[in-house]
């Protein structure tokens, strides 16, 4: 099985599960993108249906481990999205419904839903699911994973049990780029954009487009800089039309105004962002009020996004109003 790296304590608790006979039928992990949460919700699958675990942990031995890790087994099923959004049906929701109530056939006597990345869960959808996650069959199990719990309906999260998945170290970052067969220098390269999140940190090495991504980030600070309104909408038109790779941008940027604002009541402070350099030099003209604001149009102008206000005109008003704040 893959090594997981930090997150010591969850791993912890979920072995607890495992060990005390506790195991929650409903489950949801949340964290940034590329935390670990897809990879939480695999262990914790592989926990459930493993024939022999060794102290509260996966063989990766067994029929059913191996199965797991090879995405062949027949009682692990992933709910399909479907649309342009990437969501989960209603209809996809009933067909669980349906289907939960049909006994698994392995030595565990276990059957897993996994339901990834819920950010676009409608909630008629969650609605559908909330009776068979409240009151499922003895040996059904549903694993939910997003970015935070606020993605859900209130009364899914009170059914569920939560666990904030969260990113590692920058030496554990390290660790696990140079054991995968990368380079110093490509692994020095993603440490210092992502820090301990080893997905994304993974991800900038082996990814032209998330490399080119950061560099449309660094573009956006600069334009910022310059308070120059014509480079900052261009920069942010060559993201393209893809709301994921849209999304990515104003949350690295967001980050990005977010160590300014750090840094400018400490110079030496820990950065969480793609950047510092240019965190450093908005940190010189910014003041903590304006960075506020900055934080408040990126997210207007997403939020505007998603409720399908015109991709372009939603960018360029938040382009004039960073450069408005800017000047100021």
């Amino acid at each position: 099985m893959k090594k997981i790296y930090g997150n010591e304590y969850l791993l912890g608790t979920l072995s607890n599960m495992i060990n005390t006979g506790r195991t929650a039928h409903t489950v949801l992990f949340y964290g940034e993108k590329g935390s670990g949460r897809k990879l939480m919700a695999g262990y914790y699958t592989q926990l459930l249906l493993c024939e022999s675990p060794e102290n509260g942990r996966p063989c990766g031995k067994c029929r059913s481990c191996r199965n797991a890790e090879e995405g062949i087994h027949p009682d692990i099923i992933y709910a399909r999205t479907s649309g342009k959004l990437g969501g989960y049906s209603v209809t996809e929701a009933k067909n669980i419904c349906s289907d939960a109530f049909i006994k698994p056939n392995n030595a565990s006597g276990r059957k897993i839903y996994i339901f990834r990345d819920c950010v676009n869960m409608d909630a008629r959808t969650q609605n559908t699911l909330l009776k068979i996650i409240e009151e499922p069959p003895e040996y059904a199990y549903f694993i939910f994973t997003a970015g935070s719990k606020n993605d859900f309906l209130p009364t899914i999260i009170s059914r569920c049990v939560c666990f904030g998945v969260s990113v590692c170290t920058e030496e554990e970052a390290r660790d696990a780029l140079l054991s995968s067969g990368y380079s110093q220098s490509e692994t020095d390269s993603a440490v210092s954009c992502f820090h301990g999140n080893i997905g994304m940190c993974l991800s900038y090495v082996s990814d032209e487009n998330l490399r080119r991504l950061v560099d449309l980030t660094k573009s956006l600070s600069d334009s910022i800089i310059r308070k120059d309104e014509y480079m900052l909408n261009a920069a942010v038109y060559s993201a393209g039309r893809e709301r994921d790779d849209l999304r990515l941008v104003l949350s690295m940027l967001d980050k990005l105004i977010r160590d300014a604002a750090v840094l400018s009541k400490d110079s030496k402070a820990k950065t969480i962002g793609v950047f510092r350099e240019g965190a450093e030099r908005l940190s010189e003209m910014l003041t903590s009020g304006q960075a506020l604001q900055m934080h408040r149009s990126i997210e207007r102008a997403w939020h505007a996004v998603e409720c399908n206000i015109g991709m372009p005109l939603a960018m360029a008003a938040m382009c004039a109003e960073l450069t408005e704040i800017a000047e100021r």
